[in-house]
């Protein structure tokens, strides 16, 4: 993929969180948040992560999309506006966030490294292996379901939780 076409989608990106934070109409906020979990698949998909891009547009722009407009039919459109203090607290845990982020990040091998230890240990182990010890022709498949398929399942278990729980929030009586 061009690079010209990764910034526009990180600037689409950007661009669309701008709207999820700033929108007082919430559907408008639903409708931007479900648009940003499709341009991440998007760009995970052109990172070579397909089943992070999979589940991202799965549960990211799908399933969460869904709940939220689930959860605006029971409310009211319009957000309740914020306590200053707490909007300036709730803005320096998220620059916090983004700089520790960036910090750890910078420790990280580049994108793409062949020398990385994810592609020097990890990946030709699955790759050379991955027949021999699961019967399955597929790598991908092989590491989702036989060498990950317990966190495979709990993360499976946490998003049905998830959904029970919104189920439950969302069927009481109002009053």
């Amino acid at each position: 993929m061009s690079e010209l076409l990764l910034a526009a989608l990180l600037a689409l990106l950007v661009a669309l969180a701008l709207i999820a934070i700033h929108a007082a109409d919430l559907l408008l906020a639903a409708i931007a948040l479900g648009a940003y979990g499709f341009v991440m698949a998007l760009l995970w998909a052109a990172m070579g992560a397909v089943d992070v891009a999979f589940t991202e547009a799965v549960v990211g722009a799908g399933a969460t999309t869904v709940l939220f407009l689930a959860a605006l039919l029971r409310t009211s459109r319009r957000r309740s506006p914020w306590p200053s203090r707490l909007r300036w607290i709730a803005a320096g845990i998220a620059v916090a966030t983004g700089a520790a982020i960036l910090a750890v990040s910078s420790a990280l091998p580049q994108w793409g490294d062949p020398a990385a230890p994810a592609s020097v240990h990890v990946s030709p182990r699955y790759l050379e292996r991955t027949i021999p010890e699961t019967a399955t022709p597929n790598a991908v498949t092989a590491v989702l379901a036989d060498y990950r398929g317990y966190d495979t399942l709990i993360e499976t278990i946490v998003i049905f939780t998830a959904g029970l729980g919104v189920w439950l929030l969302l069927g009481r009586e109002r009053a």
